[in-house]
């Protein structure tokens, strides 16, 4: 039997092998009659400490790798006295800091910072800069964009439109294409309430001036979360392919940019006042934009700079991306501020840029005030902006039956709207790009009408998602359960109007709605029908008492009756609301029940509804 023995030195051979560093033995392998060994040292040095305890004879080391240090003093070398501190301030912040071998060959200058208060609101903690970067993106904006004098245009587009694309123009002159906006008489377009009419959705449908006919605010001062009733005048709206409102339907909204955020934008830029309205030829070398939902293609179109950034690019709701910051550094004229923009593209700069895109809410105004010397040009500009996407909300109405006689019969439509905000460097909070059009036109009915003056605001919209799942799946027969929170309840309100029309309906609907605070942001409270009573149950999360519970607590507790509901002829159990929190919390609680009721494991219960969402009889609608 063969004992365990201390390995022999190799034997040296005429090769280049004897270049090869030898490996310590505290890197073998020990064992039981063996001495515990310590991990290899890190660093490099070729003039070792002589004070060192002699290493026992080693196996050679593999050719891929080199011995750097045995001993601290070596590492005290490589590092030259500094510190734990200023080893990790030249850190890019991706670990790249400890594949630095040779710092004496890097160099970093402390760059002075810009002093605005638009800077210090984007809380970015930066140390040295290397004077060297790496990693820092090229100018390559997505698409071309040229913004050219109408004299260098082909042809002259109608009058009446205010932005119709060239190569349309022929047919525009003949009548046999219809750029009329719907709701708008074609000689009073103004582009300060409907978008351009290139600005257009997916076909069929064009974008309508929907007039506002009532609004409202659904939640008490003191809610955590504004939410308001929108209601829309739909009388007039085109007969178009796709069938009609549906209900638990969505209609899609054009919302414009804040109009002061524009003129701040182009002041920011230098544009002249009397240029920012003149008409100007828009040439770009492909894709959608600015039509939004056409073809991928290169455009012609006359329009103006004002239009472009009402209605076209998205300036508040995107972090700026690499490429973005790139190209300001490219038109910084201060060479700190040059020096600081391209640190944060760059490779070295990773960990401030993780920083700037997690922290703090921005918008490119606020941008361009933290770095006041660049001034792109806004063609350029254009090409490296996010377009702007519609916004969709569903209905909280049922539109087939919506006639309001004493509006000689108008036909309406009904959504909420749940006021999203986030952080603001100046007024501390700002609202989203579709919520916060919403809340500025409500407010303006509001006190308009609380002076009793008439005032004619403007929502586009276009029908949108008349096929979600929530209008797809809905049945006129069946029992339902309803299941929502927040804004997520509004669509049903929809479902509880049609279902309270129809005979015998009335005990085949419940709703299981979750709220905050009752008293606070209870939302259509009354306003569900003569039923409410028997069809409704509220569920608050924060009571006063401490005994708040939330929405997926009630269908735990309403087991009986989820499970009657989907196990009967066409029973249908839906799910709308936050997808974080109230959807994930539902999904389980369901999936509890099915244990429960239905004597199944948990993985049966999951594919019991997911069986069940297949079938269409489990519809869950999150965001």
């Amino acid at each position: 039997m063969s004992t365990l023995s201390r390995p022999q030195p190799a034997l040296r051979t005429l090769t280049t092998s004897h270049c090869i560093p030898e490996e310590p033995a505290s890197a073998q392998p020990t064992t039981p009659s063996s001495p515990t060994s310590m991990p290899p040292s890190l660093g490099y040095s070729s003039t070792s400490s002589l004070d060192e305890p002699e290493e026992p004879v080693a196996r050679r080391r593999r050719a891929s790798t080199k011995l750097i240090s045995q001993s601290a003093r070596d590492i005290q070398k490589i590092i030259g006295g500094a510190t734990t501190t200023s080893i990790t301030e030249k850190c890019c912040g991706g670990g790249c800091c400890m594949a630095i071998t040779n710092t004496d060959k890097l160099t970093y200058e402390r760059v002075p910072l810009p002093d605005n208060d638009a800077y210090r609101a984007l809380k970015l903690e930066v140390g040295l800069i290397p004077t060297r970067l790496s990693g820092v993106p090229q100018v390559t904006p997505k698409n071309t964009v040229e913004l050219l004098s109408t004299k260098h245009a082909t042809s002259i587009p109608s009058p009446a439109d205010s932005g119709i694309g060239l190569e349309n123009e022929a047919e525009a002159r003949d009548g046999s294409v219809d750029f009329t906006p719907h709701g708008i008489e074609s000689h009073k377009i103004d582009t300060s309430i409907h978008p351009p009419n290139f600005v257009q959705p997916h076909p069929p449908y064009n974008v309508y001036s929907a007039k506002l006919f009532s609004a409202r605010e659904l939640t008490k001062p003191g809610a955590e979360k504004r939410t308001y009733h929108v209601e829309l005048d739909i009388t007039d709206y085109p007969v178009e392919d796709g069938g009609d409102f549906k209900v638990g339907g969505a209609i899609g909204v054009m919302a414009p940019n804040e109009a002061g955020m524009v003129e701040e934008l182009m002041d920011l830029l230098c544009i002249p006042r009397h240029l920012r309205d003149r008409p100007v030829l828009l040439k770009t070398g492909g894709g959608r934009w600015p039509t939004v939902w056409g073809g991928e293609k290169p455009r012609e179109l006359i329009t103006t700079r004002r239009d472009l950034l009402t209605w076209t690019s998205d300036i508040e709701s995107y972090y700026p991306t690499k490429q973005l910051i790139r190209f300001l550094a490219e038109y910084a004229s201060d060479e700190d501020e040059k020096k600081l923009l391209m640190y944060l593209c760059s490779a070295n700069g990773q960990d401030l840029f993780c920083s700037l895109r997690t922290g703090p809410h921005m918008t490119l105004v606020q941008l361009l005030h933290a770095f006041p010397s660049s001034k792109p040009p806004l063609d350029q500009l254009l090409a490296h902006l996010e377009y702007i996407k519609a916004r969709f909300y569903s209905l909280s109405n049922d539109p087939v039956e919506s006639c309001v006689p004493r509006a000689g019969c108008a036909r309406l439509i009904e959504i909420a709207v749940t006021i999203h905000q986030d952080s603001d460097w100046r007024a501390g909070t700002r609202t989203g790009h579709g919520s916060g059009f919403f809340e500025r036109q409500a407010k303006r009915f509001i006190e308009a009408h609380e002076k009793g003056e008439k005032i004619d605001l403007r929502v586009p919209i276009f029908k949108g998602l008349m096929a979600n799942p929530l209008a797809k799946e809905f049945v006129p027969d069946g029992p339902m359960l309803l299941i929502g929170a927040g804004v997520g309840i509004a669509p049903f309100r929809g479902f509880v109007q049609r279902r309270l029309k129809m005979a015998n309906c009335a005990n085949k609907v419940w709703v299981l709605q979750g709220v905050r605070d009752s008293l606070l942001d209870e939302i259509y409270s009354g306003e569900w029908g003569v039923h409410e009573d028997e069809v409704k149950r509220v569920v608050e999360s924060r009571q006063a008492s401490g005994k708040g519970k939330y929405v997926q607590d009630e269908v735990r507790a309403q087991a009986d009756l989820v499970w009657f509901v989907i196990n009967s002829l066409d029973g249908r159990v839906f799910v709308c609301g936050s997808s974080q929190g109230m959807g994930e919390g539902v999904e389980n609680a369901l999936i509890d029940v099915a244990v429960q009721k239905g004597n199944l494991g948990r993985e049966e219960a999951q594919k019991f509804w997911d069986i069940k969402k297949k079938d269409g009889q489990y519809v869950a609608e999150t965001w």
